[in-house]
């Protein structure tokens, strides 16, 4: 499947490292959590605004390296935003398993008596698809406003 010019392994190659950046604010939460440490603090390690940074740099990443197209910026968005709800899925179920709560599964940030499987549907429906959603547009529009606002050095030359 090649989506822009760019292929599934070239976007997965281009997001390694945000990935990662993701994976790691995830995991800092749970640490952070699991130490002890306030509430205002632990929220601060947000996935989510992990992933929206990462949304925005994987698009800037593509202009300034020339790669791809709005629809690039769309399948970049879509795997950072699964990437990260398939993390905090993991971390909701492997407290409804193990009986470990974790900051994830805390009842503040779960349904009321719902039980961990409506949270975890909910962020495989509903925060997926917000995210994704969301994170299109704001993809869309960083990339359209970096190539009218910040041309790419081949492109000042032929000016």
């Amino acid at each position: 499947m090649t989506v822009g010019g760019l292929g599934l392994r070239g976007h997965v190659r281009l997001l390694v490292p945000l990935f990662a950046l993701i994976a790691a604010v995830w995991a800092l939460r749970l640490v952070l959590d699991a130490a002890g440490a306030p509430k205002r603090i632990v929220g601060l390690a947000s996935v989510t605004i992990a992933g929206a940074i990462s949304v925005l740099l994987a698009v800037a990443l593509m202009h300034f390296r020339r790669l791809g197209r709005y629809s690039n910026a769309i399948v970049a968005t879509i795997l950072l935003v699964f990437w990260s709800q398939v993390l905090i899925v993991l971390a909701i179920a492997f407290a409804a398993v193990t009986g470990v709560q974790n900051v994830f599964a805390a009842p503040e940030f779960s349904p009321r008596r719902a039980g961990p499987l409506p949270h975890i549907a909910g962020h495989l429906t509903f925060a997926l698809g917000f995210g994704i959603l969301v994170g299109s547009a704001m993809a869309c529009l960083t990339l359209w406003t970096l190539r009218r606002l910040v041309p790419v050095e081949s492109e000042r030359r032929a000016s």
